[in-house]
């Protein structure tokens, strides 16, 4: 996709540029924007649209409400109830503050909220965005107006910037695992969070007709609650199955709790595999083996992207804003 295509502006609006658009000075724009005396009500009303326009927000951490805060980002999480966001979250956060900026969290998955709504929330108080937003990443962009926003794991979204993940390279080593130590009837699950298929979903799927397998998949809810009784029904029509990759290492703990359940054990009857490399893979037994993301790698890559956008050394939409990270198969003890 060519940088016109996706049309995202680098360079967010600054208070000069709404002071060169308007014919004003910069101390009449602080007025303006702030609504103070001094000015008439037109020149207010025209650098207010103006700034509008523009896609300029005066951010509140500029104006000494936070010390020391260069640059004002906004995180937008969908489930900090997940251990893999807090752990994300985490990352940015610290490689963040490195550079002495300040981060706002909002956290969208509850209730009727989505990605935009967070969007909106955020995008007063902030220089720019990082988030996983999905399909209103075009919209969380336009909202943002020059501002760059970031947007995790959807490789379509149309923002300033992206970091998607190389699921065909991770789901072609954790079948090739699987089928290294002997499973014979391999099943999937996956989310139900995209509907019919997810990305993920489908990378597996690829990678298992070129493997030459035959894959059972289900789906369910992406919880460990919603893994365990999924893949109870799942052995319940397929007692043989001897191999499992799951969408994520939450649901895969649930799944191991399944397995459990109806007298089986990992890996003596049915290997098990996750995916994210979250910490609490380590605290199940048997010890999950997972696709693994370095998270700290995945924040600082955000937080890099983030800063270059805003100094202009990437530009907006181009192929070097767009980057692609891959998992690491970690082996422990249930596959």
């Amino acid at each position: 996709m060519t940088p016109s295509s996706r049309e995202p502006r680098l360079r967010r609006a600054t208070i000069l540029d709404v002071a060169a658009a308007a014919g004003v000075s910069r101390q009449t724009v602080t007025r303006a924007m702030n609504g103070m005396s001094g000015i008439s009500p037109a020149t207010r009303e025209r650098v207010q649209r103006l700034a509008e326009e523009l896609g300029y927000t005066p951010s509140r951490f500029a104006k000494g409400l936070v010390q020391g805060a260069r640059v004002s980002l906004g995180l937008a999480i969908p489930d900090l109830t997940n251990p893999y966001f807090p752990a994300f979250a985490s990352s940015v956060v610290e490689v963040a503050t490195q550079r002495g900026w300040n981060v706002v969290v909002d956290d969208f998955g509850h209730g009727s909220g989505s990605g935009l709504d967070a969007v909106t929330r955020l995008a007063p108080q902030v220089d720019a965005l990082v988030g996983y937003l999905g399909a209103c990443s075009s919209d969380a962009q336009t909202l943002m107006g020059r501002r760059p926003v970031v947007v995790l794991d959807y490789p379509s979204g149309r923002a300033a910037g992206g970091i998607s993940f190389d699921y065909s390279f991770g789901a072609r080593s954790a079948l090739e695992r699987l089928k290294e130590v002997g499973c014979r009837q391999i099943a999937y699950l996956d989310s139900d969070q995209e509907g019919p298929a997810t990305t993920r979903g489908l990378a597996v799927a690829a990678a298992a007709a070129e493997c030459g397998i035959e894959l059972i998949v289900r789906q369910a809810v992406d919880s460990a609650a919603g893994a365990r009784a999924a893949v109870q029904s799942m052995i319940e029509r397929h007692a043989g199955i001897d191999g499992l990759l799951v969408f994520n290492d939450l649901m895969a703990a649930g799944a191991l709790k399944a397995l459990t359940d109806v007298g089986k054990t990992a890996p003596a009857d049915c290997a098990v595999i996750g995916m994210d490399g979250i910490p609490l893979g380590e605290l199940l037994t048997p010890e999950l083996t997972t696709l693994s993301l370095d998270l700290r790698a995945v924040g600082r890559a955000a937080v890099d992207l983030v800063d270059n956008l805003l100094t202009g050394v990437v530009e907006a939409g181009s192929e070097e804003a767009t980057l692609v990270l891959r998992h690491r198969l970690v082996l422990r003890q249930s596959a």
